[in-house]
């Protein structure tokens, strides 16, 4: 494998320094991206977190795999979730992309990473999950030397030299100790720090470009392992879809970070700290943005009377039975309520609770992990519009 020896170095600062102009501004971000991130945690029962992390992942899917140019609805996705796929070629390959991207995004949220999520070993690990599942179509991608096929092999890092734009990366045979190196900065303590390495993280990755392909949704998949461990964003939010909605903005800066140091001022290292700082800066804002726009959405008297509204609709409608919205704001007192309490409160059958029950699930307003196990809202994407509006565009 070629090796052009470059040295480790080439790649600093990997942080932006205390001593810096433009640290306390990164800081007093990080700070505030924690505090609004817990408080979003702390304001959602246990249930009603399970059910809007699993309307997150498809969220977040659907924004990371825009940033490709690869446009999958979280509408088709949850269809395919569900076995349902597109008898057209594209469309059902796309369609597979998103499952797979959901399914290693809920492994790291529920604790997949056993590294942390910098180490070689995690960032291989998601690289082979996702292009475990991915369709033989999208696991080949052009020599950018030669023109011919290359085949994408899961979790093995790059063995060709690339181009990204006026970036060239490092040489295939110095990625692994770049990312050995890259682990050995980031693997630190300290919630500001933390935070802040999320941020550099993000770019210091793709400036490494350690695989072939798919570099761009396992570094955002990296920083949404980091910001769970360090903001607390329990998969609540998401990152791509604000990076997303700024896209131009997002690859701006991104390239700006690549450049080199810029005199005595701009740090001590090979690259520019300045433009290090500038792409924190703006990573962190939009997270901020996240997190405000999913606390706004989640706000429990607004949510109540968006998902009864619809509700009393259905009723309306005679797509949902009588006494739906009873058991509506039963679950909505705390995310989740008891088969029997809907018995008892509505003070009819087992067989009667069941049938209304039936109706909320096939609607897509109630979700359950067992026939006997309590029923909780479900933010189900073909309700989101409804729901949670400005989530993503209606399909």
């Amino acid at each position: 494998m070629i090796d052009d020896g470059e040295d480790i170095t080439m790649c600093e600062p990997l942080m932006v320094a205390e001593e810096s102009p433009h640290y306390s501004e990164l800081a007093d971000l990080a700070f505030d991206l924690a505090s609004k991130s817990n408080a979003l945690a702390s304001s959602l029962p246990e249930a009603m977190q399970t059910s809007l992390a699993s309307t997150v992942r498809t969220m977040n899917c659907y924004y990371s795999n825009l940033i490709e140019g690869h446009d999958t609805h979280p509408i088709s996705a949850d269809r395919a979730m569900r076995g349902d796929l597109s008898a057209d070629p594209e469309e059902r390959n796309l369609q597979l992309e998103a499952v797979a991207h959901i399914s290693v995004q809920k492994w790291i949220d529920e604790g997949g990473l056993t590294t942390h999520p910098v180490s070689p070993e995690s960032i291989r690990e998601i690289h082979q999950r996702f292009c475990a599942d991915l369709p033989p179509e999208l696991l080949v991608v052009a020599n950018p030397e030669t023109g011919a096929s290359i085949e994408v092999v899961g979790g093995e890092y790059r063995e060709h030299h690339v181009a990204v734009g006026q970036h060239v990366p490092v040489s295939p045979g110095a990625v692994p100790r770049f990312m050995t190196h890259l682990h050995k900065r980031y693997n630190v303590a300290g919630k500001v720090t933390a935070v802040l390495s999320a941020a550099y993280a993000h770019h210091r990755i793709a400036w490494v470009h350690p695989f072939i392909d798919m570099n761009g949704r396992v570094v955002r998949m990296v920083s949404h392992a980091m910001l769970q461990d360090s903001v607390r964003s329990q998969g609540l939010w998401s990152v791509s879809r604000g990076l997303a909605r700024q896209v131009d903005q997002y690859k701006l800066q991104m390239a700006r970070a690549d450049e080199q140091r810029r005199g005595d001022r701009d740090g001590r290292g090979n690259l520019s700290e300045e433009r290090l700082a500038g792409f924190a800066r703006f990573f962190l804002k939009v997270s901020i943005d996240q997190v405000e726009f999913m606390s706004g959405l989640m706000k429990p008297k607004e949510l109540q009377d968006r998902v009864m509204a619809w509700t009393l609709r259905e009723m309306a409608d005679r797509k949902l039975p009588k006494s739906a919205d009873i058991v509506m704001r039963l679950t909505f007192a705390s995310g989740e309520v008891e088969r029997k309490e809907v018995e008892k409160v509505l003070g009819i059958t087992d067989r009667g609770a069941r049938k209304i029950t039936k109706a909320l699930v096939d609607a897509g307003a109630l979700i359950s992990d067992s026939p006997r196990a309590p029923l909780r809202l479900n933010f189900s994407p073909k309700l989101a519009h409804e729901w949670m509006p400005g989530l993503f565009p209606a399909e």
